[in-house]
């Protein structure tokens, strides 16, 4: 084994802290700051006549002289939190205005980007007026006009008369129940010398964990979706005895229970937050109405939608307490809300007609064109639904209710793969009246295994590559609008299919130009954007043209984070909090990788290098849980030194503890 693998295994089973994630050198990637006090880095730019500017980086003061000088403060990445400073010098009529941005493109002096509502003219919020008198001292924003994700304020002044201003800092609000945001319980690390930036697995991990931390919102800075024109207030209550993970940090700062798809397993893998998580789906389970039907987003937005129904979201949330439940073990909450699981479920079965398949009439959903009938994502979800409520039922012991969710998903598995393959094609269709294959049907199908076998799954990867672009996978449902929501199950659908070089090719191309486009905020995940690298996202979907009103921390678009866990670290759980496990590593042509999570068990980590003719891999688990290792080379195999043989699965049974399985290939 190389040095630097021998290093790397010490590390991962010899110097975990309870509750912590190793230290290494992954923590050069953490995004998270130290503080909770942050400061600006640089200057951006300024106009008119500003005095010292750059002295306000360093305990010094600068001056705005005239109306309309301002100044552009970088904080350097993605950010969330009130605004501080202190006035030195003011006169009797000096005033001054803030504005604030995620994306440079924005940037102005008389208007942030957009957070309420869209508008055509990109300016609907405004600015926050400080108006005169001043008084000189320290000065602290409003917390109702608390500003949920911004990289650049601007401080323009508002009057003919002189300000001078100093010790400009935010403090930051989101995941507000934690000590330390660099706390992380699960680290990822990985060599990729094949991509413009070797570090770039490792830094796109980060960057998603960071998306989710700071989606993490006080139970009492939901956004408000009524103020009027010009400002926003993010005092809105979420209904929750505790901090809850939202879709977005500057917007919708609400609960969209399809964003808990991919969110979820991220927060999982990185900070392993779930209280905030089992916030977010009580306030689902609070609006069960009497049907048994689920709310399409939770509060602050859910009077808005209480009349637009979404089976898919419906789904949603019964998928993400399946999920929930998977990682935490938290039966006594399960125990609570399974009375409106099981309704839930129901409400799903009762659209079932004599086709055998959901027939969709709750339209709404991620964002996509054409929903309704018998549409291919939506039974992709009731399957999922069935087969992950047929696990909670038996984890409750209502082994006749595991039982008739069993059958009803063996039933339609066959009616799905029925009414929605195209063998021509080599993808399923979106809906049956139409002949177009969309990005969500095809990609959850693999997921979630409806796939009917091998050969089946990799057709599926192979042809949707046929939407990829320069910048990642548009999709048809959706046309010149790239969603990485949806990119981030289909990167999971080539993992599952065996083309692990396909997804980081996919990876490469969408999430290297959301994390490195000058454009955006190169710490966080933009919500999507179009075919061509613009912010022009859903533009003649709902957000009317405008560009500014796209979230540039979105939680639904962290996918990679969670699948370089699961899939190139091969770590995943396959019972409640890892009682049994299973690592099969994708090893895509890198060199080396390692990480791990944590569970009310304890730590779980991988790690696994290529040194020539070996393959290594250290795998660490808690005592008394069992798993499996599928070892991704052939060759002769050893675990702890000893010769053994591989199951007719191509696995090795192992006990909870810390091994080393190693593999010598031919030749």
């Amino acid at each position: 084994m190389a040095p630097a693998i021998l290093l790397l295994s010490f590390l991962l089973l010899g110097e975990y802290t309870v509750g912590l994630a190793p230290s290494g050198p992954w923590d050069a990637f953490n995004f998270a700051p130290a503080s909770r006090t942050v400061y600006p880095r640089s200057i951006r730019e300024y106009s008119g006549n500003v005095t010292s500017a750059s002295s306000i980086l360093s305990n010094g003061s600068l001056t705005l002289s005239g109306d309309e000088s301002y100044v552009v403060l970088d904080f350097g990445y993605e950010v969330a939190g009130l605004i501080s400073l202190n006035f030195d010098d003011v006169s009797e009529n000096s005033s001054i205005a803030l504005s604030f941005t995620e994306s440079p493109l924005f940037i102005s002096p008389r208007t942030s980007d957009d957070s309420v509502v869209t508008s055509a003219n990109l300016s609907y919020d405004g600015v926050l007026n400080v108006p005169a008198p001043l008084q000189t001292g320290y000065w602290t924003q409003p917390s109702a006009q608390l500003r949920g994700g911004y990289r650049f304020l601007t401080i323009v002044s508002t009057s003919d008369s002189s300000v001078s201003l100093s010790n400009v800092s935010a403090a930051l609000d989101f995941m507000p129940h934690v000590d330390s945001l660099r706390d992380y319980s699960g680290y990822f690390y990985a060599a990729d010398p094949g991509y413009v930036d070797q570090d770039f697995l490792t830094r796109v991990w980060y960057a998603g964990a960071y998306t989710v931390q700071i989606d993490t919102i006080p139970a009492d800075a939901g956004r408000d979706p009524n103020h009027p024109s010009p400002g926003w207030a993010n005092n809105a209550s979420m209904d929750s005895p505790g901090p809850v993970l939202v879709d977005g940090a500057k917007r919708d700062r609400s609960v969209w229970p399809g964003d808990l798809g991919i969110s979820l397993p991220t927060q999982f893998v990185s900070t392993n937050d779930l209280n905030s998580t089992r916030n977010a789906l009580a306030t689902l389970y609070a609006r069960q109405d009497a049907s048994g039907g689920l709310p399409y987003a939770g509060p602050p937005l859910d009077l808005l939608y209480s009349s637009d129904p979404s089976d898919t979201y419906h789904a949603w949330t019964l998928v993400g307490t399946y999920t929930y439940v998977l990682y935490s073990g938290d039966f006594e909450w399960l125990q609570e809300v399974w009375s409106n699981y099981t309704r839930g479920v129901k409400f799903l079965a009762s659209k079932v007609d004599e086709t055998g398949l959901l027939n969709v009439t709750g339209t709404l959903d991620w964002g996509r064109l054409g929903q309704g009938g018998y549409n291919s994502e939506a039974n992709a979800l009731y399957y999922k639904v069935l087969t992950s409520g047929a696990d909670l039922a038996l984890w409750l012991n209502d082994t006749s209710l595991s039982a008739a969710y069993t059958a009803n998903a063996s039933a339609l598995k066959s009616v799905f793969n029925d009414a929605f393959w195209q063998a021509d094609k080599g993808l399923y269709r979106d809906n049956t009246t139409t002949d177009f294959s969309a990005q969500d049907g095809n990609s959850l199908a693999v997921v979630f295994n409806l796939t009917e076998s091998a050969e089946q799954a990799a057709a599926v990867s192979e042809g949707l590559t046929a939407n990829w672009g320069v910048y990642g996978a548009v999709a048809p449902e959706l046309p010149d609008t790239i969603a990485p929501y949806i990119g981030g199950f289909e990167i999971q659908a080539h993992f599952i299919a065996g083309n692990a070089e396909r997804a980081l090719d996919l990876l490469h191309r969408e999430w290297g130009y959301m994390l490195y486009t000058p454009i955006s905020v190169q710490s966080t995940l933009l919500e999507g954007y179009t075919s061509n690298g613009s912010l022009y996202f859903r533009s003649t979907d709902g957000y009317d043209y405008d560009a500014s009103y796209t979230s540039h921390a979105h939680g639904w678009s962290t996918g990679p984070t969670s699948a370089l866990s699961f899939y190139v670290l091969g770590l995943q759980l396959t019972a409640p909090q890892g009682e049994t496990w299973s690592v099969a590593p994708q090893t895509a042509g890198l060199p080396y990788a390692e990480g791990g999570y944590k569970t009310p068990l304890g730590w779980f980590g991988v790690s696994w290098a290529s040194d020539g003719g070996l393959w290594n891999v250290s795998v660490s688990t808690p005592d008394g849980t069992s798993g499996i290792v599928r070892p991704p080379v052939a060759g002769t195999v050893s675990v702890d030194g000893e010769t053994a043989e591989l199951d007719a699965s191509g696995s090795l049974p192992l006990s909870g503890g810390n091994h080393t399985v190693s593999v010598q290939t031919a030749g």
